[in-house]
């Protein structure tokens, strides 16, 4: 799972930053290495080199063939992309920036790392080159402030993941024909009811040999069943698409689902970035950037209430966090087990690939992800993964050049190669399902950079397992808040206790009033 492993890296390199901070600002020297034997270059001449670094595999091709493009035109620099992997992502930048002549002159990395990053020195604040339109022609503010470090552009964002609402669009689409052929045959009843008691049974019994698409007396064809406008069906799907969590257990209630389907509704409830839109929008852990240790606020009433949502969920999906899996649920929509689901930008590449091998054999849609209920709003988990300059690099200017060709002006085909959604905002998207990833993005909260909440995933995570298991929500919450806000100062941190009643559902409501009027 996406965040799973970025939690693990986060917690790995959250460990080694100070020493990696210490050796950084001691000065090491760099070890000096082997004369190296001077050989021709024929085809670049005597260019600089410049070494991008990253650790998505499959970027590869995709770099290459960037890299390529620009070495062709551009006369003072080649460009050569190294994969690394591991978890030690920037605990190796910096060896090799300490003790290595092929310094990397630049790396990928997610917005999440940039504080530690910028605190080792191995990212240097962006200066836009001269002729480049600023920064908020091309990008939104979500991903601005992703590459922002305490007002401070260290990095250019390159593209996202966040999470969305994916659906069976053929499901949708046979149950709007159902409900607009159901309306007809109500309305063709009315209307023979009618015409029987102005016309009386003996003319009723006269036209009735010219029922079932016979010719009547005047000539016209009266047609079996009245056709079904398609355009009407895709309004009707659209209305339907639920605009909150309640609307889901509505439809749920009133759907005669076929056979195969298993789950209305069905979601990796043990992934964080698949739940973390119940309390997105209430829950604020370092301010717009994530980087202010002076704007926590986890454990509130909005928080609270949110939760408890969260947590009553339980008793209508019944979803078994133990088995529980993001590829077995996209797995269950491509086998149409599911309706509605809640996924990340992957999936569309592999429904897709579904598609075209005949495995998928529906159609479907994506919409930005339904709002808790009708007070309480809706906000996804997002990365942005970023360009960054790194500090030790000597030809900043060089790499700051490329970096803007890469993440700025070489974008476009950068979906259809990778699968990732590029975070520059005029990129046109073949697939029109990518739009709502676009949507969710923009609005979306993005992973905090403080090293003092390294580890604050986790403990929502664990936090959300307990209270869906029936763990009282805003005790779960306020221990949460302690953890964090005691790592933050320093010191023991207690929250004062929130009185949060618990909502009565109308209809129990309306039962206590019976009864108290008895």
């Amino acid at each position: 799972m996406i965040l799973k492993k970025r939690l693990f890296t986060v917690l790995l390199i959250a460990c080694v930053v100070g020493a990696i901070y210490a050796v950084s600002r001691a000065g090491l020297m760099v070890q000096p290495a082997e004369e190296a034997e001077e050989t021709e270059e024929p085809l670049f001449g005597h260019r600089e080199t410049l070494y991008l670094w990253y650790t998505d595999e499959a970027l590869t091709d995709y770099l290459n063939s960037v890299a390529v493009a620009y070495n062709e035109y551009q006369e003072d620099a080649r460009v050569i992309p190294v994969y690394t992997s591991g978890a030690e992502y920037l605990e190796t930048i910096n060896q090799a920036s300490l003790h290595s002549e092929e310094v990397p002159d630049l790396y990928i990395v997610g917005n999440d790392s940039l504080e530690k990053a910028y605190l080792a020195g191995l990212a240097s604040e962006i200066r836009v080159p001269e002729g480049v339109p600023a920064m908020e022609n091309f990008y939104t503010d979500t991903s601005i402030h992703a590459a922002t470090y305490h007002d401070k552009q260290i990095g250019y964002p390159f593209y996202f993941e966040t999470s969305s609402f994916l659906y069976n669009k053929t499901y949708l689409e046979d149950w709007a024909r159902a409900q607009i052929e159901a309306e007809q045959d109500v309305a063709a009843a009315e209307a023979a009811e009618e015409a029987l008691a102005q016309n009386g049974p003996e003319e009723e019994a006269d036209g009735s040999a010219d029922a079932g698409g016979t010719a009547s007396e005047t000539g016209e064809e009266i047609p079996d069943a009245a056709v079904i406008d398609e355009a009407e069906v895709a309004a009707r799907v659209e209305e339907a698409l639920p605009k909150t969590i309640d609307d889901i257990l509505a439809f749920a209630d009133v759907y005669d689902a076929p056979e195969q389907v298993e789950a209305i509704f069905k979601w990796d409830v043990s992934d964080i970035f698949y739940n973390y839109f119940f309390v997105g929008n209430y829950i604020d852990v370092g301010g717009v950037s994530g980087d202010r240790d002076d704007s926590i606020n986890i454990y509130n009433e909005d928080a609270v209430r949110c939760m408890r949502v969260y947590q009553n969920l339980n008793q209508f999906f019944s979803i078994d966090t133990e088995e529980i899996s993001y590829a077995g649920i996209l797995q269950d929509f491509i086998d149409g087990k599911i309706v509605y689901t809640v996924v990340t930008t992957d999936a569309l590449a592999k429904i897709e690939e579904a598609k075209e091998n005949g495995e998928f054999q529906y159609e479907y849609g994506t919409s930005l992800i339904p709002d808790v209920n009708e007070e309480l709003a809706s906000r996804s988990l997002s990365v942005t993964q970023c360009v960054v300059i790194n500090g030790y690099s000597e030809q900043k200017d060089m790499a700051n050049d490329f970096a803007v060709y890469l993440s700025c002006y070489n974008v476009d085909n950068l979906y259809d190669r990778t699968g990732k959604m590029p975070a520059r905002t005029d990129v046109i998207l073949k697939n029109e399902n990518a739009q709502a990833f676009v949507a969710e993005y923009e609005k979306s909260a993005p992973n905090p950079k403080m090293i003092g909440t390294s580890n604050y995933w986790v403990e929502m995570e664990i936090a959300f397992a307990r209270i869906w298991v029936g763990n009282d929500a805003n005790a779960e919450l306020k221990s949460l808040s302690e953890k964090i806000m005691t790592q933050i100062k320093g010191e023991e941190y207690t929250e004062e206790y929130i009185d949060v009643p618990e909502e009565i559902p109308e209809e129990e409501e309306y039962l206590d009033e019976g009864m108290e009027a008895e």
